[in-house]
């Protein structure tokens, strides 16, 4: 019997508290995170590896996580994407440019981030029956 390899999250969140929290909130759910704390470190771990789920902040230093989104459609176009932010302006921003991306604006519960990347990865299985 095989068993999938669990879902690969690459986190960009240039708030060190915020990254540790969520990284570990999702590796306690199963998932294999790897974080960032800029979008311009993410480009190349993109490159290099896959990742199912792309999970970022959207106000960071250098690169903002729309911009990060639409390299990502690039690099790695089966990358799912999905907002943080804590910028109601920033979110219509998110939904207009990115409009298949979830956005979860904070503050948030931990459980509902578990709850809206579980969601995310079964329409994603749905999609490919």
């Amino acid at each position: 019997m095989t068993t999938n390899p669990a879902p690969r999250i690459l986190l960009a969140e240039d708030e060190e508290a915020m990254r540790t929290y969520l990284s570990r909130a999702l590796v306690n759910a199963g998932y294999e995170v790897e974080s960032v704390d800029r979008g311009t470190e993410a480009i190349p771990m993109l490159e290099k590896k896959h990742f199912d789920l792309l999970l970022s902040d959207i106000v960071m230093p250098e690169m903002d996580g729309i911009e990060l989104a639409q390299r990502c459609a690039e690099i790695s176009p089966r990358t799912k994407v999905m907002f943080i932010t804590g910028f109601a302006a920033v979110t219509l921003r998110a939904s207009r440019e990115q409009p298949h991306a979830k956005v979860l604006s904070k503050p948030f519960h931990l459980r509902d981030l578990v709850l809206e990347v579980e969601r995310v990865f079964e329409e994603q299985r749905e999609a490919s029956l």
